[in-house]
């Protein structure tokens, strides 16, 4: 199954931050998917009203977290969605960060658990995707879902993990930007957001193994890693950069907004990513 259903490019936002009158501007603007982070609950019930709300756009949560939710709600919470809007849900589901769950043990059991629930349930495999980072999950993803859904990544990950995927899975990545020419107040702004998830471990130890060290991974983060997870610069420097995943074997990119007015902002890259892009 073509995942051309998703767009090339799509947004990234707080589930708290969408709503039904953004979404049909996101939509009309030519973004192909709303992807929810914040680890929304599989049964949240803005997922229907943003569905409702438009046409084509794909929303999809990135990520339903293994550990708070119930996989029979995720595959009820699918099934319905999917009667009432075919195609248009991509459940995304992860395993999440060991300093923020207690019960964080055996990520990657806990992960073919919910998979085989969701199977049992009826949920077929190009209605999920599995945040992954490393290669042991990126198989998972590969041989059991629609596909990947890193998050917090480079351009050399997404091309690592194609090369795991195979030419027929989704590649979804998510990357932050920084619409703003002035390099030393959009860094500030990156390291921000960015310079959190230097607390993470899963995170930290992906980037490792990019030619990241010790210097560039100490919090908030150096410069070299926040220009490598943000990018910012004009409109068309940020599809440039974004274009790179692309390049590199990416179906579609995730575009997170940082700073204020990310609204704005999306108006302002909408047609610099079709020309890049689409």
């Amino acid at each position: 199954m073509g995942f051309d259903h998703l767009g090339k490019f799509g947004v990234w936002q707080h589930y708290s931050q969408a709503g039904a009158s953004s979404a049909r501007e996101l939509e009309e603007l030519g973004y192909g998917t709303v992807w929810l982070g914040g680890s929304p609950p599989a049964d949240w019930e803005g997922y229907e009203q943003l569905l409702a709300a438009t046409e084509s756009l794909v929303v999809a949560p990135s990520i339903v977290n293994v550990w708070a939710s119930a996989p029979e709600t995720a595959a009820e919470s699918f099934l319905r969605l999917e009667e009432k809007f075919p195609g248009r849900f991509l459940l995304g589901i992860g395993a999440g960060h060991r300093e923020h769950t207690d019960a964080y043990t055996k990520p990657y059991d806990a992960l073919t658990h919910y998979l085989d629930v969701l199977d049992a349930r009826g949920v077929p495999q190009h209605g999920r995707a599995l945040a992954a980072l490393g290669p042991r999950v990126a198989r998972l993803a590969r041989d059991r879902s629609a596909g990947a859904l890193p998050y917090l990544t480079v351009p050399e990950h997404t091309a690592e993990l194609r090369g795991i995927l195979g030419p027929e899975a989704l590649l979804a990545v998510e990357h932050k930007v920084v619409l703003d020419t002035d390099a030393v107040r959009a860094r500030g702004v990156g390291r921000e957001r960015a310079g959190f998830y230097l607390g993470l471990t899963n995170y930290v130890n992906n980037l490792r193994r990019f030619d990241f060290d010790d210097a560039d991974l100490t919090e908030p983060g150096s410069d070299r890693f926040v220009d490598a997870v943000v990018a910012h610069g004009s409109a068309t420097q940020i599809a440039e950069r974004l274009a790179e995943h692309a390049r590199a074997g990416a179906d579609h990119v995730a575009v997170q907004v940082l700073g204020d007015d990310p609204q704005a902002a999306l108006r302002t890259l909408a047609p610099i990513l079709a020309q890049h892009l689409g």
